[in-house]
């Protein structure tokens, strides 16, 4: 819920390449990753669906069958997940290492994630010999329940906290002076109310896909890899995007109704990808360059109270109409508001947000709705799974700082927070964040 971006510009590539599934390779350990490129050289697939069908359930359906064959490769110059196309479901984890645990530990087990992470992305099973090609007499290494699913455009991407780099042990992987100045605990906003047990975190895996079974199976299985190494802290389901990353994708809503992610920075405005999201070769530290940071806020909304709110009060606090999602001022969807006569309230979220407001400031946002069941008041647990990457920490705060006075504050409550250090994507032959142990 949030205007930080610039309106609609033509689609483009992703970060990572398009392929079909490639073969499994055979003998291979998880860290014989080094010196193998899974997705390397794999064929394209079309996303777009086939033109001349006839009616629109007709079209939507052969969309979604080309979705759901859709591969994009783990490696590359910034990692998957940040500017491709948004998927529709969501598993995010967050990670504590284990007590005790060693530079080694840590490095073996980004090793193999990777490897992992390489071969799910293309649609196979984690190792060689995955759900069923095994001793019998052994647990299998893939836990088998995406056996017959396509890689659905998974997405696997990876973030450090700042707890990976010093904690109360202190320096234990020998990687605190890599630390980047800015990764820090964000600070308290007005009108929190985090849950410590659903926030913060060493790691961090956002996994996103176009079928949900294949990304739980992506996360469940990542969480077995680490066994020994890191315990899973706190994770988040999610369903149906509220944002877009390119132009080609509808402006989706949220669980109050709204369009979401209107001005939201797209995939192909590279200019403002480098100047917004994408650490610069100028910035430090230097293993970050090409990578980015992620903000993570789990927004409770209060639904009952906002379902018994008049429509015109509704489009008063967001500042744009429900309907076309256009702003108060006038126009359509993609027109730019007009802040400069009284049509848009002054503590409307979409004058507070927006980047005319702000300096400027942009953030790619990422976020998908979730419902948890319902509370012990027999409500609604539902909401928005937050997520915004940008070029320095600082972008979030000075906006989530200018939502203050926001009127939308009076129905909203952020129950969930962390921030984690984006890495660049890994070489193939490579492993994410190997630029950090150099």
């Amino acid at each position: 819920m949030n205007e930080s971006g610039t309106d609609a510009a033509p689609d483009a590539s992703p970060e990572g390449g398009r392929g079909a599934a490639a073969s499994a390779p055979t003998g291979l350990s998880r860290r014989g990753l080094l010196g193998l490129a899974i997705g390397g050289g794999v064929a394209g697939l079309a996303v777009g669906a086939g033109a001349g069908l006839a009616g629109g359930v007709a079209l939507g359906r052969a969309r979604a069958t080309e979705d759901a064959r859709t591969a994009y490769d783990f490696f590359g110059g910034h990692q998957a997940g940040i500017t491709t196309p948004v998927q529709e479901h969501l598993h995010f984890a967050s990670f504590d290492m284990m007590p005790r645990t060693d530079r080694d530990d840590l490095i073996s087990l980004l090793q193999d994630w990777t490897y992992a992470s390489a071969r799910m992305t293309q649609g196979l099973d984690v190792s060689a010999t995955g759900a069923v090609g095994g001793s019998a007499e052994e647990p299998p290494d893939d836990t088998g329940e995406a056996q017959g699913l396509s890689a659905a455009g998974l997405t696997i991407t990876f973030g450090f906290g700042p707890g990976l780099f010093e904690n109360e042990d202190g320096d234990r992987y020998g990687i605190s002076a890599q630390r980047p100045a800015d990764l820090e605990r964000l600070p308290a906003f007005l009108g929190d109310d985090l849950d410590p047990e659903a926030s913060h975190g060493d790691l961090c895996i956002q996994a996103c896909a176009d079928d949900p079974q294949v990304a739980v199976h992506a996360i469940r299985n990542l969480s077995r890899i680490a066994f020994g190494r890191a315990r899973l802290r706190w994770s988040q389901l999610g369903f149906g995007k509220t944002s877009r990353t390119t132009a080609a994708q509808a402006t989706p809503r949220n669980l109050f109704g709204f369009k979401d992610g209107t001005a939201n920075i797209l995939a192909d405005d590279t200019a403002a990808l480098d100047e917004h999201v994408w650490v610069g070769a100028s910035d430090e530290p230097s293993w970050m360059t090409g990578g980015s940071y992620l903000v993570a806020r789990k927004i409770a909304m209060l639904i009952e109270t906002w379902d018994r709110v008049r429509l015109s009060e509704q489009d008063t606090i967001i500042g744009r109409d429900k309907g076309e999602g256009a702003p108060l001022s006038g126009g359509t969807e993609l027109t730019r508001p007009d802040f400069a006569g009284s049509a848009i309230d002054e503590n409307s979220h979409v004058r507070l947000a927006h980047p005319e407001q702000n300096d400027g400031i942009r953030i790619l946002r990422r976020g998908y709705n979730y419902v948890d069941g319902n509370n012990a008041l027999g409500r609604l647990d539902a909401g928005l799974f937050f997520l915004s990457y940008q070029r320095d920490p600082a972008q979030f705060i000075t906006l989530q700082k200018r939502l203050s006075t926001d009127r939308l504050n009076e129905y909203i409550r952020h129950v969930g927070s962390g921030i984690w250090a984006i890495p660049p994507g890994a070489s193939a032959g490579s492993y994410i964040g190997a630029d950090l142990f150099a």
